[in-house]
């Protein structure tokens, strides 16, 4: 499994988590009894059907050691497995905080840490 896992976030709700000292999610999540996370591979399709045009979006680096035990790859969109975290999110958990600004098309520009 992959050393990183990512989580995408408004960036007004990553603020607040950071002022209260944990992120619990966004309604979904809460529905959903997890946090939804993406590998790195994972992000850029989450972005697309999920937050498409979104300019509020910040994404969180996270170690899926760091996570663990809290942290399980489950079945999700078409079998494909996706980490899930059962837990809240402790803003020092965050190894880096990206902005996900527009391209001239659109679509989220992802950092290069993350293509690379």
């Amino acid at each position: 499994m992959p050393r990183d896992v990512f989580r995408i976030c408004p960036r007004a709700s990553w603020e607040r988590a950071c002022t209260v000292g944990h992120y619990d999610g966004e309604p979904l999540d809460l529905r959903d009894g997890f946090l939804h996370l993406s590998a790195a591979e994972q992000v850029a399709a989450t972005l697309d059907k999920h937050f498409p045009g979104r300019t509020d979006l910040v994404l969180l680096r996270l170690s899926a050691d760091g996570l663990a035990p809290a942290l399980r790859w489950e079945a999700s969109r078409g079998g494909e497995l996706f980490p899930h975290l059962y837990a809240q999110l402790l803003p020092d958990q965050a190894l880096a905080v990206y902005e996900l600004p527009l391209d001239d098309r659109g679509r989220h520009r992802l950092p290069e840490q993350l293509l690379g």
